[in-house]
């Protein structure tokens, strides 16, 4: 079964990963954020695609979320692993804790977030109680366990449209609304994966804490930082869970 891993902010590349080839696509919903990387790691098929792009250029709003799904699945993908950065909501998360979420809240706006659309001709719905795939999650929190990293296995994540940072009242309501954490990719990511029929699963990482959870401004050179330590721990959980897939 073919994996796919999506790189977010502080994952550019796949270290470990055995490369051997990577693929232009182009899809009937345009292209993906950069070429499919395949290869092998820890033995196992993998796809990589860095979600914004060569040199991190495709701000969140802008990430063409369509093709990137769809290129995966036209690739012969079965499951992705998303990586994403977060700000921590809740009191018990600090910079880099790693989270595997159960539940999304969806802020966005204004992107293309379907493949039903009226051009498709009939709609259809799919079922979106528990947006990530409950097998896949419990893949991921039994390797972190047996390898001794530390993660929340669960959390509700907020997908916010970018690519600002929030303000402390809007951080105040979505805690109210019940979510834990806060990212600008989360969406419509999960839903297309869905609508396509492709398990999926996100392993968050804490780079800050949210807007109003700290004295001090958020800063993007502090967030990096942290970003990095939480990756180093993300990669390791990375090749312990790859195995089991």
């Amino acid at each position: 079964m073919l994996t796919a891993i999506i790189g977010g902010s502080g994952m550019a590349n796949l270290d470990g990963l055995i490369i051997t080839r990577r693929e232009v696509t182009r899809t009937e919903y345009g292209e993906p954020s950069g070429a499919l990387t395949f290869g092998k790691l820890r033995a196992k098929d993998v796809v990589f695609l860095n979600r914004h792009g060569p040199g991190h250029t495709i701000p969140p709003h802008r990430v063409n979320y369509r093709a990137n799904i769809f290129s995966l699945k036209q690739a012969g993908v079965k499951q992705i692993i998303a990586i994403n950065a977060v700000g921590g909501i809740h009191s018990n998360l600090d910079p880099v804790d790693l989270v595997i979420p159960d539940q999304i809240i969806d802020y966005t706006y204004a992107r293309e977030h379907t493949y039903f659309g009226s051009e498709h001709g009939p709609v259809k719905h799919v079922d979106f109680t528990h947006p990530y795939t409950e097998k896949l999650r419990k893949i991921i929190i039994d390797a972190a366990s047996r390898n001794k990293i530390s993660v929340k296995s669960t959390g509700t994540y907020a997908a916010i449209q970018g690519p600002r940072f929030e303000t402390a009242a809007e951080i105040n309501r979505m805690e109210r609304d019940g979510a834990s954490i806060v990212g600008m990719t989360g969406m419509p990511e999960a839903g297309l994966a869905r609508e396509l029929d492709l398990d999926y699963a996100m392993i968050a990482v804490v780079s800050n804490l949210a807007a109003g959870r700290t004295e001090s401004e958020i800063s993007v050179e502090e967030i990096m930082k942290r970003l990095q330590q939480g990756m180093n721990k993300t990669r390791a959980l990375l090749e312990s869970v790859i195995p089991r897939l």
